[in-house]
């Protein structure tokens, strides 16, 4: 069973090994409230996960820590037991999904652990941990559904609690639901005022449906950027935590995701993977009711796979007005490509990129189509600049 003294226990254990990280204010993120943020992206192997797993293994006795421990993970869990049970000298076995990125399991084999990658997605990883547990006999260090992990985990709400006392709500991610079931406990068992709100991605929504239905559902599949929450089945333990102590669940979108990941780059000088930014794309897009309140979002990582983070730019710049493409009709004759261009620059815009040609089947003869790209401040740069286009006669067919 869950305490309150076993949380503050696992914060007593942790503070040797652990940074209490920082809370920073943002307000630029949202200026309809006032903004926090909880950066567990800079804590050591760049996420929170280190902290339950760290707590996990140092309540095993010694012949469990003598047979070695496995466990599975999308990639941040990974790290924080490889760390622990090289700290503690003992055998780790780590089994990920190969779709995990390249930067994480090779961060996982320089903490000292052997590295199993099996092919699917983090529950077919499950499955082959369970496995090796039973061949073997290591103990299994779950990433979620554990009460000791979730008693880790929740020494990020004591810290909050201290560094923010007057908090009106905190912003999780949700992935198996470890973190913000141990966040949620501690929060509520200190201050019941305090509002907590989960969110996940929509493309991996289990919590959120489970919750929603009043029994843990298996979602069929998950598709995200946010590898670090994409998980088909809560726990058990997390699950019931989550109806009794979070007060609502809500998902954002990849596009959403990725516009908060480039916020938190260009305004807070702070980079975060997908699901570590999760909670920060709900206060931006106003997922959750938080209009005038002081919120923490918890940034739960940073371990972003920099072969992907260049796309995740490009999705976030076009999410948050920042990049458009436009298709404009035009009379094909001297001096129209000139006005295009004059109008453009006129009213601040930059255009990166440039496609000319002439009509297809159907339409005007003496017609032609320019598809541009511009670099614009947000969307109502995109609008000023159509409005003004159109009332010069030109023709826009396709605005993204």
């Amino acid at each position: 069973m869950i305490t309150l003294d076993k949380v503050y226990h696992a914060k007593h254990i942790l503070r040797e090994v652990i940074r209490q990280t920082d809370v920073i204010k943002a307000p630029k993120l949202n200026p309809d409230c006032d903004v926090w943020l909880k950066t567990e992206n800079l804590q050591i192997t760049g996420s929170f996960k280190v902290r339950g797993a760290y707590y996990k293994m140092s309540q095993l006795s010694p012949e469990e820590k003598a047979k070695g421990v496995i466990a599975c993970s999308a990639g941040n869990h990974a790290q924080g037991v490889a760390l622990a049970a090289q700290k503690a000298g003992i055998k780790a076995v780590i089994c990920l999904p190969d779709s995990a990125p390249i930067s994480k399991v090779e961060a996982t084999k320089s903490y000292g652990a052997e590295v199993v990658l099996v092919e699917g997605v983090y529950d077919d990883a499950y499955n082959e941990a369970l496995r090796l547990r039973d061949e073997h006999g290591y103990t299994f260090i779950h990433p979620f559904n554990d009460e000791l992990v979730i008693e880790g985990q929740g020494t990020i709400g004591l810290e909050l609690m201290e560094q923010l006392s007057d908090l009106d709500a905190v912003v999780v991610p949700v992935g198996g639901g470890g973190l913000i079931s141990g966040v949620a406990f501690a929060i509520k068992s200190l201050n019941p005022n305090v509002k907590v709100y989960g969110v996940q991605a929509s493309g991996a929504p289990s919590m959120r449906s489970s919750l929603a239905s009043g029994k843990i559902l298996s979602l069929d599949s998950v598709s995200t950027i946010a590898d670090g929450i994409a998980v088909k089945t809560p726990g058990t333990n997390t699950f019931e935590l989550c109806s009794k102590y979070v007060d609502e669940v809500v998902t954002v979108t990849d596009d959403e995701i990725s516009a908060a990941i480039l916020a938190l780059m260009e305004q807070q000088k702070l980079v975060t993977e997908g699901a570590g930014a999760v909670s920060v794309a709900a206060v931006m897009f106003n997922k959750i009711p938080v209009k005038g309140n002081k919120v923490c979002c918890v940034l739960s990582g940073g371990n972003i796979d920099v072969t992907i983070l260049s796309r995740v730019i490009d999705r976030g710049l076009i999410m948050s007005g920042r990049n458009c493409q436009l298709t404009i009709e035009l009379i094909d004759k001297p001096g129209q490509l000139e006005l295009v261009a004059r109008t453009i620059a006129k009213q601040g815009g930059n255009v990166i990129s440039v496609h000319h040609e002439h009509a297809n089947t159907g339409s005007d003869i003496n017609g032609c189509y320019l598809r541009l790209e511009l670099e614009t401040r947000n969307f109502e740069h995109i609008e000023a600049i159509c409005r003004e286009l159109e009332a010069k006669g030109l023709k826009i067919v396709q605005k993204s």
